[in-house]
Formats: C-alpha cells, sequence, structure tokens
C-alpha cells in the first residue's frame, strides 16, 4: 500500500539578479523541479540519487510540508503535508545533515527530553529508544555536551537519534552519515537496516556516499536538473549500465607485473593494481585464468561501483 504519493510536482522558485548596464534587479523563474511522481509504499527504503542542485532536498522538504509546491499534489500517511497537522508531523521526522533541529546552547540529553514532551513520548518508549541509539550509535560521553561543543559527526548522532526517538512511521534522511567516521557511519546504516526492518519504518535517503545507498537501497530514484530520469530496483539499473565485473590483482613485484602483462585479456594497470573489466558470462573464464597465475588473496571481484553507473546514466541522458 503507498503511504507516500506525489502527483506532478513541480517547484520553482524567484531569483533575483542584478543587471549592472540597466542598473536594475531582475526577477526570473529557477525551476527546482519539474512534474516529478513516485508512488512508495509502506517499508520501502528507498534512494534518492543526482548532483548538487539536482532537486533531491527540495523533494524531500515538500514531502515533509516544509515548502509548497508551485503546482502538483502531494499524499504522506493520508495528510496534506502543508497542513502540518499534528498527527502527522509525531508520525513523522526529517535529518538534514546540514541542519540542527536541537537547541545549540543545551546538552543533547535536555534536548531529547523536550523532544520527549512534544511528541508525547511515554517514558518506557523514550527510555528504550534513547538507550538503543546510544549504544548502537557509540554515544556514551556525548549525550551530557551541548550541541555546539560537539563535533559535525557527534552532531549527527545526536540529530538521528532525536529523530527516532517518538518512532515515526516514515522518516525523511539527507545526508545522514554527513561528517561520520567509517565505523560510525557503518554504525548508522546497521541502525537504519534495523528499524527498517522491525519497525517498518519508510524511509527515503539521500547521500553522496554511494556505500550508504548500495547497503541500504533495493529502489533508488536518480533526478537531474529538477525531472526524474530513473526510478526502480538498484540492481536493475547496474545490469543495464554497468553489466561487466572487475577483477583486481596487486602485484607486488616486477614479476607480477610481467605475469599480468600476459593475460590475454584487455586490461588497465595502475601504481600496484591490475583490473580487468568482463562481462558476467565471461567471468569464470577470466577468473581461472587469473587463479593460475596469483594467490587467491591478492585477487578481488566486484562490481562496477556505483558513481560510474550514475555517471554514465546521466551520459546517457543528455546524448
Amino acid at each position: 500500500m503507498s503511504i507516500i504519493k506525489a502527483k506532478k510536482i513541480s517547484k520553482s522558485f524567484k531569483k533575483s539578479t542584478l543587471d549592472w548596464k540597466r542598473l536594475c534587479v531582475e526577477r526570473k523563474d529557477t525551476v527546482a523541479l519539474e512534474d516529478i511522481s513516485i508512488d512508495i509504499d509502506e517499508g520501502e527504503l528507498v534512494g534518492f540519487l543526482g548532483p548538487n542542485g539536482a532537486g533531491k532536498t527540495t523533494f524531500l522538504k515538500i514531502l515533509s510540508g516544509i515548502l509548497y509546491p508551485t503546482s502538483g499534489s502531494v499524499e504522506v500517511l493520508g495528510f496534506n503535508p502543508w497542513d502540518k497537522k499534528y498527527d502527522y508531523l509525531r508520525q513523522i521526522a526529517l535529518v538534514m545533515g546540514q541542519k540542527n533541529q536541537l537547541w545549540w546552547d543545551l546538552p543533547a540529553i535536555d534536548s531529547f527530553k523536550l523532544l520527549k514532551e512534544v511528541y508525547s513520548v511515554s517514558g518506557r518508549n523514550f527510555k528504550k529508544n534513547l538507550e538503543m541509539m546510544v549504544d548502537t550509535l557509540g554515544m556514551q560521553g556525548i549525550v551530557q555536551r551541548r550541541l555546539r561543543n560537539m563535533s559535525l559527526g557527534e552532531r549527527m548522532k545526536c540529530e538521528l537519534t532525536a529523530s527516532f526517538l517518538h518512532d515515526p512511521k516514515v522518516i525523511f534522511l539527507d545526508e545522514p552519515t554527513i561528517g561520520l567516521d567509517v565505523f560510525s557511519a557503518q554504525a548508522v546504516r546497521n541502525l537504519l537496516q534495523t528499524i527498517n526492518r522491525e519497525k517498518k519504518t519508510t524511509m527515503i535517503l539521500t547521500s553522496h556516499y554511494m556505500g550508504d545507498i548500495e547497503e541500504l537501497c533495493k529502489r533508488v530514484v536518480m533526478i537531474n536538473h529538477g525531472k526524474k530520469m530513473y526510478d526502480g530496483e538498484l540492481s536493475a539499473l547496474k545490469k543495464q549500465y554497468a553489466p561487466e565485473r572487475k577483477v583486481e590483482v596487486f602485484l607486488h613485484s616486477v614479476k607480477d607485473r610481467e605475469k599480468f602483462a600476459k593475460l590475454p585479456f584487455e586490461k588497465s594497470l595502475e601504481d600496484a593494481k591490475g583490473t580487468i573489466r568482463v562481462e558476467k558470462e565471461r567471468l569464470a573464464v577470466v577468473v581461472e585464468k587469473v587463479f593460475e597465475s596469483f594467490e587467491p588473496e591478492n585477487i578481488s571481484i566486484s562490481d562496477i561501483e556505483l558513481e560510474e553507473v550514475i555517471t554514465k546514466v546521466f551520459e546517457s541522458q543528455t546524448h
């Protein structure tokens, strides 16, 4: 059942520019979104992809009720987001990597307690959710500190914690792992997977970190210049635009380089790593040859990186 329904959403902004020759200010319409429609079912975790300025954040702000569209309609959990009804707001959450929803001069724990009252969270659920978030994200030494004294990564952990305290049914996540180290980012991804699986929380995620998208999202939506370019399974996207696999061999000596050069396949060499790109149908033949010449621990087999897939999609749409 679709709990997010967006139909023909468009959004334009007035942009002012100074005309120095005429010494006047001109106001022009800048299109941020153009005719985007999308349905999202309960429990889906959908990734939104696109370059900076593509319209991803604008779309999340419209779904959450922060911005009005220029045209089109949206229904989330049966509500019109722009009515900002309490029954709607208490069922959603919005996390924006560059924005704070917590109080800057208060210790994080005090902000959490205030949000407990705002969202009418029971003492039992508040304690359970807070303990889970603190343990999962390693925040034991953070929650007693003021937000202004935290690093960006620590603030992001607190923002995520605040967003899940009231058990939202829908959460919009804009760059949720920004500023986090590798281990903390993985902890956040594990947390999102667990909440999505166990609580059936519907999530829309934007991220420039391809690891977030690949690990979390089966379905992706790609937008560029405000237009939807793709909506479907990530696996189908990769199959269409990057059907080959990548065999990498780590070369530790001149002899290794010589052996790699003799392999009868199209290949490339960069520093101490050799790469062979091969269609999946021929993978077994290539791998067999490579394993005849090199130790297994020096060989890596992987899909093409998602960044490359996205680049191919954009290029195909502009030609």
